[in-house]
């Protein structure tokens, strides 16, 4: 069946985002580039993008609603449907699976008694699997609302939900404090973080990363740890001063699959 019109903003709100609309699509030489910065303007009112927020960016910028849903539909970052204050993600692809993120989002669905894409009854956590974090140097990695948190374990990543779900404060490994989704989105909408400190938090690659990078260069990295090829004995040297980046929910660091501690059992040998 046909849907009706989807119902308008309370004049309030829609003066508010009208002028910080116009902010936005004042930053852009042709107003239709404004597309995906207006989503997250409006996801930042109903921390999801609504029928109400496709047809306010429409409005704004002389598109059809098909044009905007096309977009919205597209990318993974627009929530489609009401979502919790922390977007909980479990990076499940090739590395962190192996690193144990497999048995991570299969704790985190067991203990917040949710699947992937549901929320917690109180409305708090939106637990999801994504396909890569971009932080394979310290997987299995953990996001909550863009923000990382990494070498988890079932048992951190466990104690990382209950605390966001208490209203306790948690840390970031890497990056700004934490903030909520609706916060997150006006952030990534352009607007500035307004938060003290949250700027100079955010800071760049972390130290695994710039060490691969400086490997890759032919750099000396002095205390380097170089993994040899297969067969060889590994070269190991104490680690590099300043190289980890502990967050308060950070996990000790041996969670390969081939730990045979590790919750997801050892890996089995090649070839069986």
């Amino acid at each position: 069946m046909p849907q009706l019109p989807a119902p308008a903003y309370p004049a309030e709100v829609l003066a508010r985002l009208e002028a910080d609309a116009k902010e936005v699509i004042a930053r852009y030489p042709g107003s239709r580039s404004a597309l995906l910065p207006l989503l997250h303007l409006v996801q930042s009112e109903e921390g999801y993008v609504s029928r109400t927020g496709m047809a306010f960016c429409a409005d704004q910028l002389g598109l059809t609603t098909a044009e905007v849903t096309a977009v919205a539909t597209f990318y993974s970052m627009y929530r489609r449907k009401p979502s919790g204050d922390y977007q909980v993600g479990v990076c499940t692809n090739t590395l962190c699976a192996v690193m144990g993120g497999d048995a991570i989002f299969d704790r985190l669905k067991e203990h917040l008694g949710v699947g992937n894409d549901e929320t917690t009854e109180d409305g708090k956590v939106t637990l999801e699997h994504i396909e890569c974090n971009a932080a394979c140097d310290f997987a299995p990695v953990v996001m909550v609302n863009w923000e990382f948190f990494d070498n988890q374990t079932p048992q951190s990543a466990t104690r990382l939900v209950d605390d966001l779900i208490a209203g306790r404060t948690v840390e970031p490994t890497r990056g700004a404090p934490l903030c909520s989704y609706k916060e997150t989105a006006r952030i990534l909408a352009g607007f500035p973080d307004e938060r003290p400190g949250a700027v100079e938090a955010g800071g760049g690659a972390g130290a695994a990363s710039l060490i691969g990078l400086k490997l890759a260069k032919g750099e000396a990295v002095p205390h380097a740890r170089v993994v040899g090829q297969r067969g060889e004995t590994p070269r190991d040297a104490p680690p590099q001063k300043g190289a980890e980046h502990l967050s308060s929910h950070d996990a000790p660091q041996p969670t390969s699959a081939s730990d045979p501690e590790h919750p997801a059992g050892p890996a089995a040998e090649e070839g069986e």
